[in-house]
């Protein structure tokens, strides 16, 4: 004999109309409403693109001869993406790279080397050296 559970005439109808929707029986539906509550939550599914990227990517500035200049630095792989000014859509291969490129727009009569780990600054609002989270990758 099958153990019975006691419920009001509206749920009764509830559960029925589930079965139905579902092609399955009224013992079905409240097995399955058993075990989706009864289960601990599961571990988020992998995040999205989208979520991935914006963990991978880390907003940087540089203020340089009086102008402000915003990139995305990519975890991954090292690359900056300028993303305000007159740089703004170019993307380098390294942020010593992109160091040099603004060095060179602002101020094209000086050598433009610099440390680009040292030339950036973290946009989060602790205005960190970008050379902070260089190994912590």
């Amino acid at each position: 004999m099958s153990p019975t559970v006691e419920v009001d005439e509206q749920t009764y109808r509830s559960i029925e109309f589930a079965a139905r929707m579902g092609n399955t029986t009224a013992g079905e539906v409240v097995a399955r409403l058993v075990r989706s509550a009864s289960v601990p939550p599961s571990v988020p599914a992998a995040a999205s693109k989208e979520d991935a990227e914006k963990e991978r990517k880390v907003g940087v500035y540089v203020d340089y001869e009086g102008h402000r200049t915003r990139g995305s630095y990519d975890r991954d792989t090292k690359r900056i993406d300028i993303t305000s000014g007159p740089l703004a859509g170019q993307s380098f291969k390294t942020p010593t790279g992109a160091a040099r490129a603004v060095v060179a727009h602002y101020k094209p009569d000086v050598n433009p080397n610099r440390n680009g780990w040292s030339f950036w600054l973290l946009d989060g609002g602790s205005g960190g050296l970008l050379q902070t989270i260089r190994h912590s990758e």
